[in-house]
C-alpha cells in the first residue's frame, strides 16, 4: 500500500498534476520579469533550491569567476522544484544544477525515502529535457533550529549518495561535515539569530564547498 502511494505521488508529479503549489508564484514571477529583460545566457551554472540559494547575499561576488544564476526561492522543497521545473530549469539550458533541496521537506514531515524518490523523479526529468545537464545535490545541513532533525538529514544525505553513485552526470557536495568543530559539536556561531539561517561566516564555509567541487569539476 505505502508503494503504490508513493508511485501515485511520484506520478502526479511526473505529469505535472501537483495541486495549488503556488505560494511561490510571486517570487517566480519576479525572476521571470527579471528575465524578460535580461535573459541569462545558456550552459551556466544554476542554483536552484531553497532560501540557503534565496538569502546568499554575496552570491555574485561569490560566484564572480563561475558564471552562474541564483534562482533560490522562498522555504521551497523538492515538491516545488519539481512543480516549477520547466519555468526555473529547462527555460535556462543550464550546464549544470545544483540544488539545495531536503532540509524543508524534513521539516514537513516527509521521510528521508520520500524525499529521495522525488531527487530521482527531479533526475529523470532532467535527463530526458537536457541530457548533458549535469546534477549536483548539495547535501542538507545542520542547524541550531533543526538539531533534532540531524539523523534524518544524515539518512536522507546517505540515500542520495547511492543514488549518484550509480548515475552517470550526478555529484554529491557534503554540506554537513563542514559545520562541525573537532570535538563533534555543531558550531554555534555561522548562524543568524532564528538559528537556521547562515550568517556571514556560515556562507563562507558553505561557499568554501561549493568552490572546491567547481574546482574539481570545472
Amino acid at each position: 500500500m505505502k508503494k503504490h502511494l508513493l508511485l501515485g505521488l511520484l506520478l502526479l508529479s511526473s505529469t505535472g498534476l501537483w495541486a495549488q503549489i503556488d505560494k511561490f508564484e510571486k517570487e517566480i514571477k519576479a525572476y521571470e520579469s527579471q528575465d524578460s529583460l535580461a535573459m541569462p545566457a545558456k550552459n551556466l551554472r544554476l542554483f536552484f533550491g531553497s532560501s540557503s540559494f534565496r538569502l546568499w547575499k554575496s552570491f555574485n561576488q561569490d560566484m564572480a569567476a563561475y558564471p552562474s544564476i541564483n534562482r533560490g526561492f522562498g522555504g521551497s522543497t523538492l515538491e516545488e522544484a519539481l512543480y516549477y521545473f520547466d519555468r526555473m530549469v529547462l527555460k535556462y539550458q543550464p550546464a549544470w544544477v545544483f540544488m539545495y533541496e531536503g532540509d524543508n521537506d524534513l521539516a514537513k514531515g516527509q521521510s528521508p525515502e520520500f524525499i529521495a524518490q522525488e531527487f530521482v523523479e527531479f533526475s529523470k526529468r532532467l535527463k530526458e529535457k537536457l541530457p548533458n545537464t549535469k546534477l549536483v545535490f548539495i547535501a542538507a545541513r545542520p542547524s541550531l533550529a533543526r538539531i533534532a532533525m540531524l539523523d534524518k538529514q544524515k539518512d536522507l544525505n546517505g540515500r542520495i549518495q547511492q543514488i549518484i553513485a550509480k548515475e552517470k552526470g550526478r555529484f554529491y557536495i557534503d554540506m554537513q561535515s563542514p559545520f562541525f568543530r573537532a570535538d563533534g559539536s555543531l558550531m554555534d556561531d555561522i548562524f543568524v539569530a532564528d538559528r537556521l539561517h547562515l550568517n556571514e561566516k556560515g556562507y563562507q564555509l558553505f561557499v568554501k564547498q561549493i568552490h572546491e567541487f567547481i574546482q574539481k569539476h570545472p
